[in-house]
């Protein structure tokens, strides 16, 4: 079992595909964005399967994603485990009763942050529709 990794870092962020996919689009290397100012804060970064894949699929470059894939190996790594499917699941049953549709994907990924009690760092406001999940959109 994945243990509460929120309790033992003060502020877990799981930044989601579209902060990695914003910032390729942009020019900026996101990892660099995430180094700015760390000292002066307590922060660790995660990730998870669903968001490696989002990202590593849309990189065409191949020493871009080499780049990335050697940067998201020494990240936190969420594992998505039986319990964070039945959560998901739950998470998409619960929502869609309530007309909130949500990408299979994103809930995914909102179920690995509840776990780990992360706060998921993103630029899509459906987000802000899960309950109990910490979001943010910026790291200022």
């Amino acid at each position: 079992m994945l243990p509460n990794l929120g309790l033992l870092m003060a502020n877990l962020i799981l930044p989601d595909s579209n902060v990695y996919i914003g910032a390729v689009r942009a020019g900026v290397d996101p990892f660099q964005r995430f180094a700015v100012g760390i000292e002066d804060r307590d922060w660790e970064f995660a990730t998870c399967g669903m968001v490696i894949l989002e990202v590593c699929r849309g990189l065409r470059d191949p020493n871009l994603l080499k780049r990335f894939r050697e940067r998201f190996a020494v990240m936190i790594f969420l594992p998505t485990t039986n319990q964070i499917w039945e959560r998901s699941a739950q998470l998409a049953w619960s929502l869609d009763r309530q007309g909130r549709v949500l990408p299979a994907q994103d809930l995914l990924i909102a179920a690995c942050a509840l776990q780990a009690g992360a706060t998921v760092l993103t630029s899509d406001a459906h987000f802000h529709t899960i309950p109990g999940l910490r979001v943010i959109e910026t790291l200022e």
